[in-house]
């Protein structure tokens, strides 16, 4: 028997890395029409950055929970955005430390990520680092197929693509 026929069902999960920017939202998009379109699901994942600032204790604490406040309603705001195009409750994941490394251990750990969907900004600084890196250098060792959706798109363009 094969590998594939002998490997348990898991659910093709859609992971979008969310932030604030309008590009993260059209790719958002793109992830819930493709899961609705393909019976999956559809992760968000948001990653607190380390921070620079007081070393004091308290004040680094207080920054930290308010970083978590603010990944929180992101978060939700979101997956309401999801549950409105696609009917799905999106998996709402946030970890704390370098975003890429971050991202590399969750597609890592969870197999049943299947496709990551990143939006491409459209500033004068270009796609943004994490759609440099993982686009570029290392897309042709990466573990799953990378779906970048330009942040020019409007909502019926992206609904159209997917």
């Amino acid at each position: 028997m094969s590998e594939i026929a002998t490997r348990p069902e898991t659910t093709r999960k859609f992971l979008v890395v969310v932030d604030d920017t309008p590009e993260c939202r059209l790719a958002l998009r793109y992830a819930a029409r493709r899961a609705l379109k393909t019976k999956g699901q559809v992760a968000l994942l948001y990653v607190i950055e380390p921070m620079d600032g007081p070393q004091w204790l308290g004040v680094r604490h207080i920054m930290r929970e308010e970083a978590r406040e603010e990944a929180e309603s992101i978060l939700h705001d979101l997956a309401d955005e999801v549950q409105k195009i696609a009917s799905l409750t999106p998996e709402l994941i946030i970890r704390e430390g370098q975003r890429r490394e971050e991202l590399l251990r969750l597609i890592e750990e969870d197999p049943s990520v299947r496709i990551l969907v990143l939006g491409a900004g459209t500033g004068s600084e270009g796609p943004g680092p994490l759609v440099s890196a993982l686009a570029g250098q290392m897309s042709g060792s990466f573990r799953v197929p990378i779906t970048l959706v330009p942040g020019k798109l409007t909502p019926a363009e992206v609904d159209d693509l997917a």
